[in-house]
């Protein structure tokens, strides 16, 4: 397992952030769209992942490391929390609260994120859809704030064009769902705005449009006040 070793900011360069579980790098891309230098930490290799990244524990990476970026993004694994698979029987750890912790200890302002399941344990989500920024799909989203940080709810469009049924092809005139086992791999990466990924990747992937979004917001929010003139 790699030993990372934190990297300075020179003053002038891009805000540094630090994309923790971070996969095939959906959220990454949005944050660099958005301006930040991003670094992203996984526990299992990520060679599709458009960015610098670690192999680490995310967890014990940003209690050890946090407070050398500006800002943390973290997407615990969602898989506790996945309706599909409560049904399969499959057990998975729920570390939506261990996560919060180690960003709380940080220092940092942070977003996590995570699946609709997951929204009774998150504090005060704010909920993301595709229709928001004019993707042809639905994707609910739901990002806690905190660390000083916070963002607004945006205005939630009606659901007008039907989804295709799970797993199968999308009709003319439907949004796909793009979970599970789903077909239509080149459509998928273009409807969400993710070429480099597969179909692993895709099917857990925060669209980019979402994360430049809330980039966009942190970067506001770390900019100096203005100076008052005397």
């Amino acid at each position: 397992m790699t030993q990372p070793t934190p990297i300075r900011r020179a003053r002038g360069d891009r805000p540094r952030l630090l994309d923790l579980f971070c996969c095939q790098g959906g959220a990454a891309k949005g944050y660099a769209d958005a301006g930040f230098d991003v670094t992203g930490v996984d526990h299992h290799p990520q060679p599709r992942y458009p960015f610098r990244f670690v192999q680490a524990d995310a967890i014990a990476f940003v209690l050890t490391h946090g407070a050398a970026f500006d800002f943390i993004h973290a997407s615990p694994p969602c898989q506790h929390d996945t309706e599909c698979q409560r049904i399969q029987g499959n057990a998975h750890p729920d570390l939506i609260a261990p996560t919060r912790a180690a960003l709380d200890a940080s220092g940092r302002p942070w977003v996590m994120e995570n699946v609709r399941g997951a929204v009774p344990k998150l504090l005060a989500p704010v909920m993301l859809c595709g229709q928001m920024f004019a993707l042809a799909n639905y994707r609910h989203r739901f990002f806690e704030t905190g660390g000083g940080f916070t963002l607004a709810q945006p205005d939630h469009p009606a659901h007008l064009v039907p989804q295709a049924k799970m797993g199968r092809p999308v009709p003319p005139g439907h949004y796909g769902q793009f979970v599970g086992n789903f077909s239509g791999v080149p459509l998928a990466r273009e409807v969400l705005g993710v070429p480099w990924m597969n179909r692993d990747g895709i099917r857990e992937c925060i669209p980019p449009a979402y994360t430049e979004f809330i980039g966009r917001a942190a970067l506001h929010f770390l900019a100096p006040a203005p100076e008052v003139a005397a």
